[in-house]
């Protein structure tokens, strides 16, 4: 068992019990993470006994639950948590929120179904006030997951192995209570514009009256009360976020019953002719693909820590930006990456069956569009259906993350089905973001960049009149000894001996491949990857994270040339 170096801040009692949702903070809180009862039966119908505890938000599969068990395909889970509420936390709404369960999940209060979720990638939220009569309730979720290639399941596969990875079952984010009145303020959108120095800011809300005041630090710029849910507010002396200056607005949000506290920063990442400009300057993405796993809680961490760490940690090896590699985080995530300057370029969750032979080896070794080979796939409705509600959902789940530039519609033809319609469906919900329709290959009519995925051969750019992005490249392979998930069988694009061989050929990749390919119009590459991931051993990271695999000083020479060749330094 192949532990991260955070296991001494587990409590099994109490995991991962700050605060889940930066971006929209209420005083009102109460986790429901740590010991659930749980088992796990053949049976639709809801148990009567529970023979296991299980740590949530845990997923089954991992160590950290306390199950570390393979879910089957005619398992049902069940989850039992009894609650008892203080008489002052009652108001007229009591939410639950359950950030996200894999895969199918059936949620009961006092043995009555008050919600279904389909999707494991993103929130449950339930009033569950009409459901109970007193402060006492019993909240019992039932999780079905077959991994049934109709719903979005990422990089989980039951034979994993290689690229592919032990599945997630189960609740695997953060569960929690909050109380709020009728009056309360639903959500916010926020829209900054460097253009014209301004902010929209949008409250669903059906309050009268509402406040909003703006921070520069703890100077107020900005306070108006009004009979208003829009307001259109100028920003002066505008501070711009970037990664070498993550400068974040805070503000709050009120009413007569109820108060938010949130950010926001002025930004753009846009295209002009065949450049990318990040607030409107021309910009070089320094990037790495991170898949966000960990090999003692899979797709949790012991620790909200081990987030900030990996984001700091690459930080200082010179990049600025993360592929956030078709899984979608818990919302501290992408804080971290907000506040300390981390670029995030956002996957969208892929639906729909894989076939090595059409998805990977064919455009791999032929380097072609292949459009035609593509278009030989069949798409289910139902996956269609799936994938569009998906994507809607994700896009307005995290519309407010300044760090989020730019979406990642398909990679490598996965699941892929009417690109051009999914990039105008994108564009009429955020025309905020850069969008990459087909990142790797199978590109159609429309899309922002060319996006490029090369391994194995030299990479060699042609003209084209859009951003080239390289969105994944390198993959070169170390063994760590004694700090790897698999003993017996590695997976990387090319093997490397010993440390010294592994940083010289990422220092002659990034020369021959990157640096000298910036005069070809290369506006961007992402390197894979952050850390390594079970049978994966081409991270800079070891899947524990206890040993860094690069030397620092050659990154930061990588760095420094890229710098000099991009900007002219």
């Amino acid at each position: 068992m192949l532990l991260t170096k955070y296991i001494d801040k587990f409590n099994p009692n109490k995991p991962l019990s700050e605060y889940p949702r930066p971006q929209f903070i209420r005083n009102s809180y109460i986790s429901l993470n740590g010991n659930w009862d749980f088992t796990i039966t053949k049976s639709y119908i809801l148990p009567l006994n529970y023979d296991l505890n299980i740590v949530v938000p845990y997923c089954v599969e991992s160590c950290l639950s306390g199950i570390c068990k393979q879910v089957n395909k005619d398992d049902f889970l069940y989850y039992r948590k009894k609650v008892t509420l203080d008489d002052n936390f009652i108001n007229d709404k009591i939410l639950l929120h359950f950030d996200a369960i894999d895969q199918i999940a059936n949620i009961y209060i006092n043995k009555k179904l008050v919600k279904t979720s389909e999707n494991g990638y993103l929130p449950i939220v339930i009033d569950i006030k009409p459901y109970i009569d007193s402060n006492e309730f019993e909240i019992t979720v039932q999780v079905i997951d077959k991994l049934d290639k109709n719903y979005p399941y990422g990089k989980q596969c039951k034979k994993r192995g290689g690229m592919w990875y032990t599945p997630v079952s189960g609740i695997w984010q953060s569960v929690w209570l909050e109380s709020v009145s009728n009056n309360c303020i639903n959500s916010v959108t926020i829209t900054p514009n460097i253009d014209d120095s301004s902010v929209s800011i949008v409250l669903d809300t059906i309050s009268d009256e509402n406040e909003i005041i703006i921070l520069d630090n703890d100077n107020i710029i900005y306070n108006e009360k009004a009979n208003k849910t829009i307001f259109n507010i100028k920003i002066d002396n505008m501070k711009l976020w970037s990664p070498e200056q993550p400068f974040l607005y805070d503000v709050i949000i009120k009413n007569n019953d109820d108060e938010i506290k949130t950010y926001f920063a002025m930004r753009k990442l846009s295209v002009k002719d065949n450049k990318l400009l990040l607030n409107n300057k021309p910009y070089f993405i320094h990037g790495l693909l991170d898949q966000g796993y960990f090999s003692d809680g899979i797709y949790t961490p012991v620790s909200y820590q081990a987030y900030k760490d990996d984001i700091l940690a690459m930080k200082e090896l010179g990049f600025n930006c993360l592929r956030k590699h078709i899984k979608i985080e818990p919302m501290i995530f992408y804080h971290y990456c907000d506040k300390y300057g981390m670029i995030v370029f956002q996957d969208f969750v892929n639906n729909g069956k894989y076939n090595f032979i059409i998805d990977t080896a064919f455009p791999t070794v032929f380097r072609k569009n292949n459009t035609f080979i593509n278009k030989l796939k069949s798409v289910k409705k139902a996956q269609k259906e799936i994938f569009e509600k998906s994507s809607i959902d994700t896009l307005n789940y995290l519309y407010n993350v300044p760090s989020i530039l730019y979406y990642t519609i398909f990679n490598e033809g996965w699941g892929q089905h009417d690109a051009d319609n999914y990039y105008h469906l994108a564009k009429s919900i955020d025309n905020t973001r850069v969008i990459d329709s087909t990142s790797g290959w199978f590109k159609e009519n429309y899309s922002d960049v060319e996006s490029l995925h090369v391994y194995f051969k030299k990479i060699k750019l042609s003209k084209s009149i859009k951003p080239i992005i390289v969105s994944e490249f390198g993959g070169y392979a170390y063994k760590e000894e004694n700090h790897v998930f698999n003993d017996k069988k590695e997976y990387g694009y090319k093997k490397l001996k010993t440390k010294e061989d592994f940083n010289e050929a990422i220092k002659k990749l990034y020369e021959n491949d990157i640096i000298d390919n910036i005069k070809n119009n290369l506006c961007g590459a992402i390197y894979t990857q952050v850390s390594d991931v079970e049978d994966e051993i081409n991270g800079l990271l070891t899947y524990d994270r206890k040993v860094l695999k690069v030397n620092k000083e050659t990154m930061i020479e990588i760095k420094n040339k890229i710098d000099k060749e991009f900007y002219n330094e």
